[in-house]
Protein backbone atom coordinates (compact mmCIF):
# COMPACT_ATOMS: atom_id res chain seq x y z
CA UNK A 1 0.00 0.00 0.00
CA UNK A 2 1.26 3.66 -0.59
CA UNK A 3 -0.50 6.36 1.53
CA UNK A 4 -0.63 9.86 0.23
CA UNK A 5 -0.58 12.04 2.79
CA UNK A 6 -1.31 15.77 3.00
CA UNK A 7 0.77 18.06 5.59
CA UNK A 8 0.53 21.35 7.43
CA UNK A 9 0.66 24.28 4.89
CA UNK A 10 1.87 26.00 8.16
CA UNK A 11 0.40 25.41 11.43
CA UNK A 12 2.14 21.94 12.70
CA UNK A 13 -1.51 21.74 14.53
CA UNK A 14 -3.65 20.91 11.56
CA UNK A 15 -2.18 17.45 10.48
CA UNK A 16 -4.60 14.91 10.80
CA UNK A 17 -4.69 12.05 13.51
CA UNK A 18 -5.52 9.84 10.88
CA UNK A 19 -2.41 10.98 9.23
CA UNK A 20 -0.11 10.47 12.32
CA UNK A 21 -1.03 6.95 12.99
CA UNK A 22 -0.87 5.55 9.25
CA UNK A 23 2.83 7.66 9.54
CA UNK A 24 3.86 5.40 12.81
CA UNK A 25 2.25 2.29 10.75
CA UNK A 26 4.18 2.73 7.74
CA UNK A 27 7.52 0.79 6.32
CA UNK A 28 9.27 3.85 4.96
CA UNK A 29 8.14 7.17 4.27
CA UNK A 30 9.19 8.85 1.03
CA UNK A 31 10.00 12.67 1.81
CA UNK A 32 10.16 15.73 -0.85
CA UNK A 33 12.62 17.28 1.53
CA UNK A 34 13.65 15.12 4.15
CA UNK A 35 15.04 17.83 6.42
CA UNK A 36 11.34 19.27 6.01
CA UNK A 37 9.74 16.05 6.49
CA UNK A 38 11.89 15.59 9.82
CA UNK A 39 10.51 19.07 11.94
CA UNK A 40 7.12 17.33 11.39
CA UNK A 41 7.98 13.75 12.11
CA UNK A 42 9.89 14.96 15.57
CA UNK A 43 7.03 17.26 16.37
CA UNK A 44 4.96 13.88 16.31
CA UNK A 45 7.15 11.98 17.98
CA UNK A 46 7.20 9.69 14.80
CA UNK A 47 10.62 7.41 14.08
CA UNK A 48 10.59 6.31 10.43
CA UNK A 49 13.30 5.56 7.87
CA UNK A 50 13.21 8.56 5.60
CA UNK A 51 14.23 8.54 1.54
CA UNK A 52 14.16 11.56 -0.11
CA UNK A 53 11.58 11.77 -3.16
CA UNK A 54 11.40 14.75 -5.89
CA UNK A 55 11.33 15.65 -9.04
CA UNK A 56 15.10 15.00 -9.23
CA UNK A 57 15.08 11.39 -8.37
CA UNK A 58 11.62 10.05 -8.81
CA UNK A 59 12.49 8.25 -12.30
CA UNK A 60 15.04 6.59 -10.71
CA UNK A 61 14.04 4.86 -7.49
CA UNK A 62 10.46 4.73 -8.43
CA UNK A 63 11.19 0.79 -9.60
CA UNK A 64 13.27 -0.32 -6.88
CA UNK A 65 10.05 1.13 -4.60
CA UNK A 66 7.23 -0.56 -6.97
CA UNK A 67 9.31 -3.55 -6.22
CA UNK A 68 9.46 -3.52 -2.29
CA UNK A 69 5.55 -1.80 -2.52
CA UNK A 70 5.24 -5.84 -4.73
CA UNK A 71 6.82 -7.60 -1.59
CA UNK A 72 4.00 -6.01 0.42
CA UNK A 73 5.68 -3.33 1.82
CA UNK A 74 3.66 0.19 3.13
CA UNK A 75 5.24 3.21 2.70
CA UNK A 76 3.61 6.73 2.84
CA UNK A 77 4.64 9.92 0.73
CA UNK A 78 5.48 13.48 1.63
CA UNK A 79 5.66 16.78 0.18
CA UNK A 80 7.01 19.80 1.79
CA UNK A 81 3.29 21.28 2.76
CA UNK A 82 -0.18 19.99 1.35
CA UNK A 83 -1.22 17.48 -0.49
CA UNK A 84 1.41 15.82 -2.66
CA UNK A 85 0.45 15.94 -6.38
CA UNK A 86 -0.96 19.19 -6.63
CA UNK A 87 2.06 21.09 -8.08
CA UNK A 88 4.26 18.53 -6.15
CA UNK A 89 5.65 14.97 -6.41
CA UNK A 90 3.01 12.31 -6.68
CA UNK A 91 1.83 11.67 -10.27
CA UNK A 92 4.92 9.99 -11.60
CA UNK A 93 4.62 6.94 -8.35
CA UNK A 94 1.18 7.21 -8.48
CA UNK A 95 0.52 5.88 -11.74
CA UNK A 96 3.13 3.26 -11.60
CA UNK A 97 1.70 1.67 -8.72
CA UNK A 98 -1.36 1.47 -10.47
CA UNK A 99 0.18 -0.08 -13.24
CA UNK A 100 1.39 -3.01 -11.24
CA UNK A 101 -2.06 -3.07 -9.04
CA UNK A 102 -0.68 -1.93 -5.64
CA UNK A 103 -3.38 0.14 -3.58
CA UNK A 104 -2.87 3.51 -3.54
CA UNK A 105 -4.73 5.60 -1.16
CA UNK A 106 -5.03 9.35 -0.62
CA UNK A 107 -6.09 11.14 3.03
CA UNK A 108 -8.20 14.12 3.01
CA UNK A 109 -6.29 17.51 4.30
CA UNK A 110 -4.68 20.46 3.90
CA UNK A 111 -4.30 22.12 0.28
CA UNK A 112 -2.99 26.01 -0.03
CA UNK A 113 -5.98 26.76 -2.78
CA UNK A 114 -8.83 25.22 -0.65
CA UNK A 115 -8.66 28.37 1.88
CA UNK A 116 -7.54 31.08 -0.77
CA UNK A 117 -10.42 30.46 -2.40
CA UNK A 118 -13.37 30.02 0.39
CA UNK A 119 -11.34 33.80 1.83
CA UNK A 120 -11.40 35.50 -1.80
CA UNK A 121 -15.51 36.12 -1.83
CA UNK A 122 -15.31 35.34 -5.28
CA UNK A 123 -17.74 32.88 -6.68
CA UNK A 124 -16.63 29.14 -6.14
CA UNK A 125 -19.26 27.04 -7.19
CA UNK A 126 -17.00 26.85 -10.15
CA UNK A 127 -13.80 27.14 -10.33
CA UNK A 128 -10.51 26.08 -12.01
CA UNK A 129 -6.76 25.64 -10.59
CA UNK A 130 -3.73 26.37 -13.23
CA UNK A 131 -0.94 26.19 -10.26
CA UNK A 132 2.27 27.06 -11.05
CA UNK A 133 2.09 29.50 -14.26
CA UNK A 134 5.09 28.39 -17.26
CA UNK A 135 7.90 31.43 -16.39
CA UNK A 136 8.60 31.35 -19.99
CA UNK A 137 7.40 29.05 -22.86
CA UNK A 138 3.59 29.03 -23.06
CA UNK A 139 3.17 31.59 -20.37
CA UNK A 140 1.73 34.20 -23.31
CA UNK A 141 -0.46 31.25 -24.73
CA UNK A 142 -2.11 29.97 -21.69
CA UNK A 143 -2.72 33.92 -20.32
CA UNK A 144 -4.66 34.72 -23.40
CA UNK A 145 -6.61 31.12 -23.29
CA UNK A 146 -7.54 32.15 -19.38
CA UNK A 147 -8.48 35.79 -20.46
CA UNK A 148 -11.62 34.31 -21.63
CA UNK A 149 -11.97 32.09 -18.86
CA UNK A 150 -15.58 32.46 -17.01
CA UNK A 151 -14.39 30.57 -13.63
CA UNK A 152 -12.95 31.77 -10.82
CA UNK A 153 -9.36 31.03 -11.30
CA UNK A 154 -6.15 29.87 -8.24
CA UNK A 155 -2.89 29.97 -9.14
CA UNK A 156 0.39 29.55 -7.02
CA UNK A 157 3.12 32.30 -6.92
CA UNK A 158 6.51 32.72 -5.32
CA UNK A 159 7.09 36.35 -3.63
CA UNK A 160 9.66 37.42 -5.78
CA UNK A 161 7.14 37.08 -8.77
CA UNK A 162 3.56 38.10 -7.38
CA UNK A 163 3.95 42.07 -8.62
CA UNK A 164 5.17 40.80 -12.27
CA UNK A 165 2.39 38.40 -12.43
CA UNK A 166 -0.33 40.70 -10.81
CA UNK A 167 1.06 43.18 -13.95
CA UNK A 168 0.38 40.43 -16.79
CA UNK A 169 -2.72 39.34 -15.35
CA UNK A 170 -4.17 43.20 -15.50
CA UNK A 171 -2.89 43.63 -18.76
CA UNK A 172 -4.22 40.12 -19.83
CA UNK A 173 -7.66 39.72 -17.70
CA UNK A 174 -8.01 43.75 -17.46
CA UNK A 175 -7.11 46.02 -14.00
CA UNK A 176 -10.17 46.14 -12.79
CA UNK A 177 -10.41 42.51 -12.34
CA UNK A 178 -11.60 41.42 -8.82
CA UNK A 179 -9.00 39.41 -7.39
CA UNK A 180 -7.40 38.16 -3.74
CA UNK A 181 -4.31 37.60 -2.87
CA UNK A 182 -3.69 35.63 0.35
CA UNK A 183 -0.08 34.33 1.65
CA UNK A 184 1.13 32.68 5.24
CA UNK A 185 -2.48 30.67 5.03
CA UNK A 186 -2.86 29.21 8.76
CA UNK A 187 0.45 30.97 10.00
CA UNK A 188 1.07 33.77 12.89
CA UNK A 189 1.17 36.60 9.25
CA UNK A 190 -1.66 35.36 7.84
CA UNK A 191 -2.83 37.75 5.33
CA UNK A 192 -5.81 37.97 2.45
CA UNK A 193 -5.74 41.17 0.19
CA UNK A 194 -8.88 41.57 -1.85
CA UNK A 195 -9.47 44.48 -4.65
CA UNK A 196 -8.73 44.75 -8.13
CA UNK A 197 -5.87 43.80 -9.93
CA UNK A 198 -4.58 47.26 -9.49
CA UNK A 199 -5.55 47.71 -6.56
CA UNK A 200 -4.05 44.46 -4.97
CA UNK A 201 -0.87 45.13 -6.90
CA UNK A 202 -0.57 48.86 -5.83
CA UNK A 203 -0.65 46.86 -2.42
CA UNK A 204 2.25 44.58 -2.31
CA UNK A 205 4.24 47.16 -4.27
CA UNK A 206 4.38 49.10 -1.29
CA UNK A 207 5.62 46.14 1.11
CA UNK A 208 7.99 43.55 1.54
CA UNK A 209 6.30 40.27 0.26
CA UNK A 210 7.29 36.86 1.81
CA UNK A 211 5.39 33.24 2.20
CA UNK A 212 3.91 31.46 -0.23
CA UNK A 213 1.26 33.37 -2.11
CA UNK A 214 -2.13 32.17 -3.55
CA UNK A 215 -3.91 34.23 -6.15
CA UNK A 216 -7.11 33.53 -6.97
CA UNK A 217 -8.53 35.83 -9.77
CA UNK A 218 -12.58 36.41 -11.03
CA UNK A 219 -13.17 34.43 -14.05
CA UNK A 220 -14.86 36.61 -17.41
CA UNK A 221 -18.46 37.88 -16.98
Amino acid sequence: MLYIIPTPIGNLADMTFRAVTILKDVDLILAEDTRTSGVLLKHYDIKKSLLPYHQHNEHKVTERLIAELRDGRKMALLTDAGTPGISDPAFFIIRECIKNDIPVECLPGATAFVPALVDSGLPINRFCFEGFLPLKKGRHTLLTALSTETRTMAFYESPVRLLKTLLQFAEYFGEDRQCSVSRELSKKFEETKRGTLKEVHDYFSAKTIKGEIVIVVEGKK
